[in-house]
């Protein structure tokens, strides 16, 4: 049973890494220079950011920033079922 919600982990981490990548490329699109070196310590600032700009186009938050969290907290959520079952 631990397994199956460790598995679930690893598939909501992919899930969030590929939505992060994702709002990299539409900021990156949108003129927004994306430091590559330091991609990993930035990601949750260019999350926001997301959010701010496409908050700030639109009025509402851009279509990939609730699966985004969503994905990241689950894997937490999964992690630490997996971790308490085994």
């Amino acid at each position: 049973m631990a397994n199956i919600f460790l598995m679930l982990s690893l598939v909501c981490i992919v899930l969030w890494i590929i939505f992060a990548m994702m709002i990299v490329h539409e900021l990156s699109k949108r003129g927004v220079k994306i430091n590559f070196f330091l991609l990993r310590l930035l990601i949750i600032k260019y999350i926001q950011q997301y959010k701010h700009i496409t908050l700030a186009e639109t009025g509402k938050v851009g279509p990939l920033f609730y699966p985004c969290i969503v994905s990241i907290n689950m894997t937490l959520i999964f992690a630490i079922i997996g971790f308490l079952v085994k």
